[in-house]
């Protein structure tokens, strides 16, 4: 059967408009309309709901509105155990009471926690997908009651396969070589699609030798690290060491992931240092959140590196689930080796953290034998 098409999209490509366009929606404030099969919900984000629209949507509810919630919020929230997406009965949209289950660290679970349904947990990818908390306000409605109304409608079909449509879609839209300080033989090769909101990239360093194991690294996006220096982890170090390390080492591959905050997303990464600066672990600041220990996807990455002939790799991380993700995806992982950073007094809890929760491969004695001072 031939694939369909729409005026201005590729065959197929419809289901990923309507995604983009579900997204934009989200984050912006306003409703999107989910279905699955005959059952409809207006999905609002929690943390952006406005008093206006909020009023709106409790007269369309007729009591039937319900928070959806993370299974890490709600272990935070009391419900010990709890591994799964779970609801909150809304007879009255409060957004004061809606503020507390998603954000407030002293706050309890005031109801019984329901299961969710297709249409919660697609919510949820919505939510994740938006980059803004995992709490989703899901309004019932009818076609009737919507109809005539400026809304985007996605099926939950459409929202669960978004991130596998998006690696198949991934390809090379521009490259350049750009020399870097220390690895003046450097090339730039931009991809679009893949994870996040914006393009990634690969940093090609020297000419590797595509027909062995090429030394791989995937190094997620850290703008307050990467970019400022930040003291609070060693991701700034592990970027320019490894770049160097290539540059004198037959050259390899780094690829700079759209994924800032363990695929959080910068404002949620904000927020949970705040809680960080407030005592709290890397891992529990993102659990009160709403957020699993990482949320971020490497398929695409592995993409990337077939496109780039890659067939073969020596992983450059401290990372299992990169290097399990890396086999997952078809391509073989010949060795690994860690990266290491430089530790402080303001990242060496991080540090410990990523090792003792995450199972990072960290060697703190070799960290603190980087620091020590040199005779």
């Amino acid at each position: 059967m031939p694939q369909s098409r729409t005026l201005f999209g590729r065959p197929g490509e419809t289901d990923l408009v309507t995604v983009d366009r579900a997204l934009a929606e989200f984050r912006a404030a306003r409703p999107v309309l989910l279905r699955h099969g005959g059952d409809l919900a207006l999905a609002l984000s929690a943390e952006l709901a406005e008093a206006e629209l909020a009023t709106r949507l409790d007269d369309l509810s007729a009591g039937h509105a319900r928070l959806v919630l993370s299974a890490a919020r709600l272990r935070r929230l009391g419900a010990k155990g709890r591994a799964e997406t779970g609801i909150l009965a809304m007879p009255l949209i409060d957004l004061a009471r809606i503020e507390t289950l998603a954000l407030k660290l002293d706050a309890r679970v005031d109801a019984p926690v329901g299961p969710a349904g297709p249409l919660d947990n697609a919510a949820l990818e919505l939510a994740r997908l938006s980059l803004v908390l995992p709490a989703v306000i899901l309004v019932p409605v009818s076609a009737k009651q919507v109809a005539g109304e400026p809304l985007i409608e996605v099926t939950i079909e459409a929202l669960n396969g978004y991130r596998a449509a998006q690696v198949a879609r991934l390809s090379i839209v521009g490259r350049a070589p750009v020399p870097l300080e220390g690895a003046p033989d450097t090339e730039f090769v931009v991809f679009r699609g893949g994870e996040g909101l914006r393009d990634q990239v690969a940093i090609i360093v020297g000419k590797p030798d595509l027909s062995t194991a090429v030394p791989v690294r995937l190094h997620s996006a850290c703008l307050t690290g990467d970019l400022f220096g930040s003291l609070k982890c060693d991701c700034g170090d592990q970027l320019r060491e490894t770049v160097q390390w290539m540059a004198e080492n037959d050259g390899g591959i780094l690829l700079y992931l759209d994924q800032e905050g363990r695929g959080n997303g910068i404002s949620n990464k904000m927020r949970a240092y705040k809680l960080q600066s407030q005592g709290w672990d890397t891992y529990d600041a993102d659990e009160v959140l709403g957020f699993d220990l990482d949320q971020r996807h490497f398929d695409f990455a592995a993409a990337m590196l077939k496109q780039l002939g890659v067939s073969s790799v020596t992983a450059l991380t401290n990372n299992p689930l990169k290097v399990g993700a890396i086999k997952a995806a078809g391509l073989e992982v010949a060795a690994t080796q860690r990266v290491l950073g430089r530790p402080n007094v303001h990242n060496v809890r991080y540090l410990a953290s990523k090792r003792d929760r995450a199972g990072h491969f960290i060697d703190m004695d070799a960290l603190m034998a980087r620091a020590a001072p040199k005779d």
